[in-house]
């Protein structure tokens, strides 16, 4: 293993004093000061990993918690293991460093599987898998509702997003009950968005935009291992993920542009985009949430470009009509060093896709709003006006190719965020 220690002095290179990192024969120093101490210990493991270095040990004394997650961020790679000894002696810290790479790891193979491996029952059953490893026998159950029985049920966007596909669209309903009482409140929902391939149906995307699009059951990833760390961390109340999974495809039974899909909660939805799919599975799961009165919603999704434009890809969005709950979940994600950054979102923002046909269309037809607007749309799918609703529009959970901090593909961000809201 390399040796890897952390310095608060600046490297003496005369050619290069503001480099993070330099190699000796003891092994390589990580040099953090100056700005952003953080993201310059990340840079240099993330230097390690295209260098080749596949095992290291973090040794001495000035390695936090948070130092050695930021140096870890960096140094995993996209594909194949790597071997890393934390410098932690703290039993605790040590057993919760290993546990949020555990679920981290699973999220981000998870995420970049192939679209043929992780189709959607395959995620679904993933995601009860990955639950069941970490809590107590019998405290996590399920019901998978598939295919056609989606559409005899009402489940009606998850059915028509995905009922094009060979892989029959799956909404997963996954409680975890550590009371022992089924009679037990849901303190909290989660819902993610679960699409395991998006071409963009009928408004088909481009080569170039569709390459990555396996990625865009992120969501889903996202909130099933954010739970799964916060039971981890000893989660004591009844949580429910309400997974909707589908495969947005092309086929004669596709779902057409000028459908109108009859919502249970009896919103109608004009398309006039079916690449606008994923508010449309997300209805489903927040309808299925707001039936259990948790007083805490969470959806989160790769939903829109726009989030992305609006916030680059180090934060993630956040969305709400409860400006104090949006003010208490970007607090607790500085706390935990996954920022995000909320956007704007108003009643009135439920008003910016009009249809003459439906309540709503699903999305705009002219480019404006783009990420506000699709928050709006799926407000009107939660209880109370919204009050305990928090939606979160996944910027930083996918890289299309590498960069100075991250490998190509999911990072992971969102899970300690979303675990640390569940845990407050």
């Amino acid at each position: 293993m390399l040796r890897v220690v952390l310095s608060a002095e600046r490297a003496t290179h005369p050619w290069s004093p503001t480099t993070v990192m330099s190699l000796g024969a003891e092994g390589a120093t990580v040099h953090y000061a100056g700005d952003y101490p953080l993201r310059r210990i990340q840079q240099a493991g993330r230097r390690l990993s295209e260098q080749g270095v596949l095992a290291v040990a973090l040794e001495g004394p000035a390695w936090s918690y948070d130092r050695q997650w930021a140096f870890y961020s960096g140094f995993r790679p996209t594909r194949g293991d790597v071997a890393l000894k934390w410098a932690s002696s703290d039993e605790d810290e040590l057993e919760l460093l290993n546990v949020r790479r555990h679920v981290t790891e699973w999220a981000c193979r998870t995420i970049n599987a192939t679209p043929q491996e992780m189709y959607p029952e395959q995620l679904a059953q993933e995601a009860i898998r990955c639950l069941e490893s970490l809590a107590l026998p019998g405290q996590v159950s399920a019901e998978l509702i598939s295919g056609e029985a989606l559409a005899e049920q009402g489940w009606v966007g998850t059915w028509s997003v995905g009922r094009a596909s060979v892989h029959a669209p799956v909404m997963a309903i996954i409680d975890y009950n550590p009371t022992g009482d089924s009679e037990a409140p849901v303190a909290a929902c989660l819902v993610g968005k679960g699409i395991t391939f998006d071409s963009g149906g009928y408004s088909i995307k481009s080569s170039a935009g569709m390459v990555a699009m396996k990625c865009d059951m992120a969501g889903a990833a996202t909130v099933t291992a954010a739970l799964a760390y916060a039971i981890a961390q000893g989660l004591k109340q009844r949580v429910k993920l309400i997974l909707c999974c589908a495969e947005n495809l092309i086929d004669g039974n596709a779902y057409k542009l000028g459908d109108i899909l009859h919502y249970k909660n009896g919103v109608d939805v004009e398309i006039v985009n079916t690449d606008a799919e994923g508010r449309l599975v997300l209805a489903d799961g927040l309808i299925v949430a707001s039936e259990t009165n948790a007083p805490l919603i969470i959806d989160a999704a790769t939903l829109t470009g726009a989030a992305m434009m609006a916030v680059g890809e180090d934060y993630n969005a956040l969305f709400g009509l409860d400006k104090a709950l949006v003010l208490r979940a970007q607090q607790v994600g500085e706390l935990v060093q996954e920022p995000a950054w909320p956007l704007p979102l108003e009643k009135w923002h439920q008003q910016q896709c009009p249809s003459a046909y439906a309540d709503t269309a699903n999305s705009r037809p002219v480019k404006g709003g783009g990420a506000s607007n699709a928050a709006g749309f799926l407000s009107r799918f939660v209880r109370e006006d919204g009050k305990g609703w928090l939606h979160i529009d996944l910027a930083a959970a996918f890289r299309d190719s590498s960069d100075a901090h991250w490998a190509t593909g999911a990072t992971g961000l969102g899970i300690a965020h979303i675990a640390a809201l569940l845990l407050a």
